[in-house]
């Protein structure tokens, strides 16, 4: 374990620099500088300047965190842009390593990576983006022919459970069940709202994703992003290329990739158009009537993800509305409330933007 006084020293910037940092640098490193950078709503993130030992001049991402979900944050990042970056090079920057050390306070955890100087106000060209997405979708084919990562990571701070699974949905179940535990913890129990995620788990799920893999139907895992929205994509100014970042993989249905495409704060992805040219690469699972059902299935992840993070939000009432239609096409049960279209964000079109601010 790194000594708590091993900060790097003589370096310009406003961020200090732990020596366990340079060491998963390249040997003979030289750092010049290190300054906060960017803004992220679970970590503290920073430029690193450095001269490597060749005299070539490069910069690294550093992206630290602490508390819940501070390892997997951090270890599944470093090795779901691994993941990415074999199947579609380019498309992440690429990792170069992450580890811990003892800040003075706690454990503090960190991802390494190279620094791309980026665009967040362009929004991507939708051939070029889609087209990548699908090369990821299709080329990234698990390990052993099972849902699930060989790692448990994150969405937001989030951890998943990532256990393998052949079933789809068994799997999505896991990992709907952990944001309901998290939001839970955080916004405290609802009784009505409570029994909309059992009936959700018991009826919805075995019905909705169980058609996928049944009468002959079969889906093949993929590797996704895991946490594809507009904020962790960027244009990289020097090429002007796509660049995608903060990643918590798993092998999954691809079409869960889509879910956070369709709530409140979603920009630009909520344009038909992103979706219409990923098909012509990859077309809707059978059965394909279902497909916008299952896209606000897999949305109440992201939905419960982001109320747990953010108590009081209004993620919590548009994901139990959204179970409340669910439940009453695929396992209507007497007892529970109604599903009110006028709450429901596809029928208005309601935008409420994400607010992200960077940590001290």
């Amino acid at each position: 374990m790194s000594d708590s006084s091993s900060w790097e020293v003589d370096v310009e910037g406003n961020f200090p620099l732990h020596e366990a940092v340079v060491e998963v640098m390249p040997r003979g490193t030289k750092i010049v500088s290190a300054a906060s950078s960017g803004i992220s709503a679970w970590t503290k993130t920073a430029k690193i300047s450095v001269i490597l030992e060749d005299g070539t001049r490069k910069g690294y991402f550093l992206e630290c965190a602490t508390g819940q979900g501070a390892r997997p944050l951090v270890e599944g990042e470093f090795h779901s842009v691994s993941a990415i970056d074999a199947v579609v090079p380019g498309l992440v920057p690429k990792a170069a390593g992450w580890g811990q050390y003892d800040n003075g306070e706690t454990q503090e955890y960190f991802f390494l990576g190279d620094f791309h100087d980026m665009d967040f106000s362009a929004a991507p060209d939708p051939e070029y983006l889609m087209s990548q997405i699908a090369d990821l979708h299709r080329k990234g084919m698990s390990p052993n022919g099972l849902f699930g990562f060989p790692i448990p990571t994150v969405c937001g701070k989030m951890e998943r459970t990532v256990i393998w699974e052949k079933s789809w949905a068994k799997s999505f179940t896991h990992q709907l069940k952990d944001v309901i535990k998290y939001d839970n913890e955080t916004n405290g129990q609802w009784l009505e709202y409570d029994a909309a995620c059992q009936q959700l788990i018991d009826g919805v799920i075995p019905r909705l994703l169980g058609a996928l893999q049944s009468d002959g139907r079969e889906i093949t895992p993929a590797l996704i992003h895991g946490d594809l929205w507009e904020r962790n994509i960027g244009i990289d100014m020097e090429t002007g290329e796509t660049i995608l970042f903060d990643p918590g993989s798993t092998y999954a249905h691809n079409e869960m990739e889509f879910g956070t495409w369709r709530c409140t704060w979603a920009f630009y992805f909520n344009s038909p158009i992103y979706m219409r040219l990923y098909q012509r690469h990859v077309e809707p699972s059978e059965p394909v009537d279902e497909w916008d059902d299952r896209n606000r299935l897999y949305s109440i992840h992201p939905y419960l993800n982001d109320s747990a993070g953010h108590p009081g939000s209004l993620s919590r009432q548009i994901a139990y509305n959204d179970m409340l239609f669910l439940c009453e096409k695929y396992a209507p049960l007497d007892c529970l409330e109604k599903y009110d279209p006028e709450k429901d964000v596809s029928v208005t079109g309601a935008y409420v933007p994400f607010a992200m601010k960077q940590l001290g």
